[in-house]
């Protein structure tokens, strides 16, 4: 059974991607909790995104999965590119979505900066629930939010600031042409987070890369429309 990888973004978990897991039955669905997030929040976070890929990949080859299909959301989506730069011969498919190829987000809803004096001067736990209503069109009102600010309550003020501090150092730029993996782009169209240009810079930098676009959604669009979301992602890994 062909194994899909499952990589959260920033504050985020694997249990953010349970509606993925029962929709895809004939995979092998697995979802990683990076260091200092969701149910790996006891652990250290990492000072880099590179970091990030080498702990995931050490991670699943001590869990034997040596070949996947690899998805990575928002900070995951930089993650999933380094992992590809990293060890190419490891994934079949992938899709990058709800994110971009730089940590500096021109658009976002408030600057890298911002968020880490916020964050300190809110705690983490308004923090994460400030954060997580950035995801959803409808904010505070989306069926999903409480449990999205529930697994980002699970962070730290340290986890947030490292994991704000990778995204700002990281650019993926130089390396897009060089991915021959076979890619989807998948974009929220109101996204708050990841504006059309780095979406657009995906797409058209990486060859032969698909584009999907899930309209009325912003940046948790597997949540915000679980049925169309997954009907994209099951039609692209078995084609």
């Amino acid at each position: 059974m062909t194994s899909v990888v499952f990589v959260h973004g920033f504050m985020g978990g694997s249990r953010q991607w349970q509606g993925q897991a029962e929709a895809l039955p004939g995979f092998d669905v697995i979802a990683l909790d990076l260091p200092g997030f969701g149910e790996n929040a006891q652990l250290e976070a990492l000072g880099s995104i590179a970091g990030y890929a080498e702990w995931a990949l050490n991670e699943l080859t001590e869990r034997g999965v040596e070949r996947f299909h690899l998805v990575g959301h928002s900070m995951g989506g930089m993650i999933v590119q380094e992992m590809v730069s990293q060890a190419p011969e490891r994934i079949d498919r992938l899709v990058l979505y709800g994110t971009g190829a730089t940590g500096v987000l021109p658009g976002r809803f408030e600057t890298i900066g911002t968020s880490k004096r916020r964050a300190r001067a809110d705690g983490p736990k308004t923090t994460a629930r400030r954060i997580a209503a950035t995801w959803f069109l409808k904010r505070e009102e989306a069926d999903a939010y409480e449990n999205c600010a529930a697994i980002a309550e699970k962070c730290s003020l340290r986890a947030i600031l490292t994991g704000l501090d990778a995204m700002q150092g990281w650019s993926g730029v130089e390396r897009l042409a060089a991915i021959q993996t076979k890619t989807l782009v998948i974009w929220g169209d109101l996204d708050r987070t990841y504006p059309w240009c780095q979406t657009e810079q995906l797409w058209q930098s990486i060859g032969g890369a698909n584009l999907a676009v899930i309209p009325e959604c912003a940046h948790a669009a597997h949540l915000e429309k679980p049925e169309l979301f997954n009907s994209v992602l099951e039609e692209f890994f078995s084609n």
